[in-house]
C-alpha cells in the first residue's frame, strides 16, 4: 500500500531537527512492504506537498507533529492552526484516511483531533500501531475509536534504526542540524512539568548498543555525517546504559564529533575523558532551576552543588556545556529570584538560557499544583498555552529582573529566542563544527582598523 508521511514541523530555532520519529515509523512501514514517501514542511513548500499527494494518489496519509507550541511565553508559536490548514487543503486533493501522530499529538491527542479535523491518531509510540492499523487499512477494516493508544511498549531489542532519507539527510545537513539517533526511550525521573514519562514510559528501555553503534556507522558511511546528537531524555541515566554505548564507539575506534542531553551529576572525570576521545564535543544540560529551594520543588533529584561540579568536569575535559533554566518555578520568590542569579553568573564559561515561567501541559503534576494555586483553572482548555508563574511573583517585576540581570552577558541569554538574531552573527565568526551556542563564551573576533600613513 502506498503511504505518504509529512512532517509539519516548521520551527527551525535554534537548528531544523530531522523527523526522526517519523523516520522510525516510516521504517518499520516499509518493513512490513508498504510503499512509503517522506515529506516535510521544512524542506518543501505546502503547495508542492499538496501537489506530491495529488500525484501519487497514496490509500493513507500521516503527518508527524512534534510540538503543539513553541513554549516561549514572551514571544508565543502556535503551530496546530498550521496543521488544521493542512489537513484541510489535504482533503482537497485526497480521500484517504488522514492519520496523526508524533510528541506534540500524543500531549492532547482528542483536542487536537477535533481541532484539526483528521480522521485518526496514534499516541505515543507509533512502530507497531501504524503497521497494524494499515493492515487492516488495506483489507478496508479501520478502528471504532480514533484515539488509537499503544498497550504495550516495545522493549529495547525491539526499537530499529530509522529510515535516513537522503534528500532530507542533505537538506538539514546544509542546514546545520545534526543526524539524531535515539540509543533508549523512556525517562525514570519526576520532574513536575515533563511528558517524558507520559510519552514513553517510566522504565528505561535502551536499545542494543552493538545496534547504535552500528548505525551511527551506517550514517558515516552513507551520508558522509560529521556529526551526530543523541536524542535521548538523559543521556547519562542513572542506570548506566550509556557507559555499555559509550566503550561500544571507543571499541570502534569512532571519533566522529557528537552532543547528547546531560542531567547534572552521576559522571566522573573518566567516562569523561572516554566520551571526548570517542567524539564528544558539546553537552546541553537540563539544570531547569537554579537554587537548591527551586530544584527540590521541580522535582530534580540533584542540587546546586552538583550543577556546579558537572559544569566544572565539562570545563575541565575541554567539552562545552550550555544550561537551560526556567524561573518562575514552583518555589520561586524574589529571593531565590536573586539567588539563582548569582548562581548562573558564577558559573565558569558557560553559555545559560533563560526561561520564563513553564508552560502547563496534561498529565504533569505541575497542572494539578496550578489548579490547587488558582493559577489556571481546571476546565482550561490546555490547547492554548498558559504558563506557571509562582503566585509569590509579579510577572513584570521577573521579566525586568532578569532582563536587568542578563542584559549586557553575552553568554546568558534572555529571553531564549534571542539567541536567533545572534546566530547570524555567530556565523559570521568563520566555520564551525557543532553547536553554535559554544560560540557564546568565546571572544569576539575584533577586526583590526587599517593603519594609514601620515601625509607627508
Amino acid at each position: 500500500m502506498k503511504i505518504v508521511l509529512i512532517s509539519s514541523n516548521t520551527c527551525t530555532s535554534p537548528y531544523p531537527v530531522y523527523p526522526l520519529g517519523m523516520s522510525m515509523v516510516a521504517a518499520a512501514l516499509r518493513s512490513a512492504g508498504h510503499e512509503v514517501l517522506v515529506l516535510d514542511l521544512l524542506h518543501q513548500q505546502q503547495a508542492d506537498v499538496l501537489g506530491i499527494v495529488a500525484a501519487e494518489k497514496p490509500r493513507l496519509i500521516g503527518i508527524s507533529i512534534r510540538n503543539i507550541d513553541n513554549v516561549n511565553l514572551l514571544n508565543e508559536k502556535r503551530y496546530i492552526p498550521a496543521v488544521k490548514e493542512l489537513v484541510t487543503a489535504l482533503r482537497e486533493v485526497s480521500a484517504a484516511p488522514i492519520l496523526l501522530g508524533g510528541a506534540g499529538y500524543s500531549i492532547l491527542p482528542e483536542r487536537i483531533l477535533q481541532e484539526t479535523g483528521a480522521d485518526y491518531g496514534i499516541v505515543g509510540e507509533g512502530e507497531q500501531r501504524i503497521v497494524e492499523f494499515a493492515a487492516n487499512a488495506e483489507a478496508g477494516i479501520f478502528p471504532d475509536v480514533c484515539c488509537i493508544r499503544s498497550e504495550t511498549l516495545l522493549d529495547g531489542g525491539s526499537i530499529r534504526s530509522a529510515w535516513y532519507h537522503p534528500e532530507l539527510m542533505e537538506y538539514y545537513s546544509q542546514s546545520g542540524s545534526l543526524a539524531g539517533i535515539q540509543s533508549k526511550r523512556g525517562c525514570i525521573h519526576h520532574c513536575v512539568y515533563c511528558t517524558y514519562p507520559y510519552l514513553e514510559g517510566r522504565s528505561l528501555r535502551p536499545r542494543n548498543p552493538k545496534d547504535v553503534v552500528n548505525e551511527i556507522e551506517a550514517l558515516i558511511a552513507d551520508f558522509q555525517v560529521s556529526q551526530y546528537h543523541f536524542t535521548d531524555s538523559v543521556f547519562n541515566d542513572d542506570e548506566g546504559h550509556y557507559r555499555a554505548l559509550v566503550e561500544e564507539i571507543a571499541r570502534r575506534n569512532l571519533t566522529t564529533p557528537w552532543t547528547a542531553f546531560f542531567k547534572p551529576g552521576n559522571l566522573n572525570p573518566e567516562i569523561l575523558a572516554l566520551m571526548k576521545r570517542t567524539g564528544l564535543q558539546a553537552a546541553e544540560l537540563g539544570t531547569d532551576a537554579s537554587t537548591d529551594t527551586t530544584l527540590k520543588r521541580m522535582g530534580k533529584s540533584f542540587t546546586w552543588a552538583d550543577v556546579e561540579a558537572t559544569n566544572n568536569l565539562f570545563h575541565e575535559q575541554g567539552i562545552a556545556a550550555a544550561h537551560y533554566v526556567m524561573f518562575g518555578g514552583p518555589g520561586e520568590t524574589r529571593e531565590t529570584v536573586a539567588e539563582g542569579i548569582a548562581n548562573i553568573k558564577a558559573l565558569r564559561k558557560a553559555p545559560v538560557f533563560i526561561f520564563m515561567g513553564i508552560r502547563i501541559l496534561p498529565g504533569t503534576p505541575l497542572l494539578h499544583l496550578a489548579v490547587q494555586e488558582g493559577v489556571i483553572a481546571p476546565d482550561h482548555d490546555l490547547i492554548e498555552p498558559i504558563y506557571y508563574i509562582s503566585p509569590a511573583l509579579e510577572q513584570a517585576w521577573l521579566h525586568k529582573t532578569l532582563e536587568e540581570a542578563f542584559r549586557d552577558i553575552r553568554h546568558i541569554v534572555f529571553p531564549p529566542d534571542a539567541f536567533e538574531s545572534t546566530i547570524q552573527m555567530l556565523k559570521k565568526m568563520g566555520n564551525h563544527s557543532g553547536p553554535l551556542w559554544e560560540l557564546l563564551t568565546r571572544e569576539p573576533v575584533r577586526r583590526q582598523r587599517p593603519e594609514h600613513k601620515a601625509r607627508n
